[in-house]
């Protein structure tokens, strides 16, 4: 199977789809919830299913529709699922305060931080040594795996929920999406401090309105050149990355407080959506991205032409999550 394409929402089901033809060619039960996010290991064995306190793990070649692990541990709804890039371990997020390591393996938790609020959401750095997660409080913060602490709190707006975050695959960028509509962009700076380790530095470049409602998520495409954000005003939109963007906004503790206009430009707006547009998708290519949305679908969109190019039907109830891995084999 060279594409995956899953979806899955608050129908308790997951849809294995063909993605040229939409064709649904399997369906896993969720019976004990919702699903929230789903996540694709990167070596394409493993689909990760994160609902109300669990997480299971799912063997994608097998017809197996039993999960080959469950990780239990968290005591609220998980938000949030990334795995290693080797597929070791993942990290999860959840609504009950917690971010946690697991052992892909067996299970075993190997590292939790408390943001002692509910976390929206949980991403990898590429270096495979930092987690950046965000949460209902308004925080984005960095978590050292090495070093095993927060090394890094950002607050865009006080008492703001930061519903979702995403980094660069090159980890030159990370930006966060709160529930005022806004996108704020850091830029990843590392240098060396004068012990011989190294220092991550957050460079404020932009701020900027993408929505005038919820933003549900913000992703950055494979090539670092878009940014999508999802929102509850029924759209999805792209945004060009401009690489010679600002360093030097002036900002307060890290934070960018003037905007500018031209630093991520609006490529298109996606409008073909009824309802709260939840989640997305980059192709490999960065040309084509999925949206899940509540009323019952999942799209693909071809971005040069922006146009839906193939609609997926098959959920009952609103679809909130895609995962899309379409890398080729190795």
């Amino acid at each position: 199977m060279s594409v995956i394409l899953c979806t899955a929402g608050y129908d308790h089901t997951i849809r294995f789809w063909e993605a040229l033809s939409g064709i649904c060619l399997r369906t896993i039960q969720h019976p004990d919830s919702q699903v929230n996010r789903l996540c694709i290991s990167p070596d394409k064995k493993y689909l990760a299913a994160a609902g109300n306190h669990n997480v299971k793990l799912f063997d994608i070649r097998s017809t197996n529709l039993t999960p080959v692990m469950v990780f239990t541990g968290h005591t609220g709804n998980v938000t949030g699922v990334t795995f290693h890039c080797e597929t070791k371990w993942l990290v999860t997020s959840s609504e009950d305060g917690w971010v946690k390591v697991w052992q892909t393996k067996d299970g075993v938790v190997q590292r939790s931080y408390d943001h002692g609020i509910p976390v929206n959401d949980v991403v990898i750095h590429p270096n495979q040594g930092e987690v950046i997660a965000c949460d209902r409080g308004g925080n984005v913060r960095i978590w050292d795996l090495g070093e095993n602490k927060c090394t890094h709190q950002l607050i865009p707006e006080e008492d703001v929920s930061v519903s979702s975050v995403t980094v660069a695959s090159d980890g030159s960028l990370l930006c966060a999406g709160n529930n005022s509509g806004n996108v704020y962009v850091w830029r990843i700076h590392q240098k060396m401090d004068p012990d011989g380790g190294e220092k991550t530095d957050l460079i404020p470049i932009t701020q900027f309105q993408a929505h005038k409602s919820y933003l549900t998520r913000v992703l950055l495409s494979p090539d670092v050149r878009h940014l999508a954000t999802c929102s509850a005003d029924h759209n999805a939109r792209i945004w060009s990355v401009d690489p010679s963007a600002p360093h030097n906004i002036k900002g307060n503790e890290g934070l960018p407080t003037e905007r500018d206009a031209n630093a991520f430009p609006l490529e298109t707006s996606l409008e073909a959506h009824q309802r709260w547009v939840w989640d997305c998708a980059f192709s490999a290519d960065s040309a084509y991205l999925v949206t899940a949305c509540s009323d019952h679908y999942a799209r693909l969109w071809e971005l040069s032409t922006q146009s839906v190019i193939r609609q997926y039907n098959g959920h009952h109830r609103g679809a909130v999550c895609v995962a899309l891995n379409d890398y080729s084999e190795r």
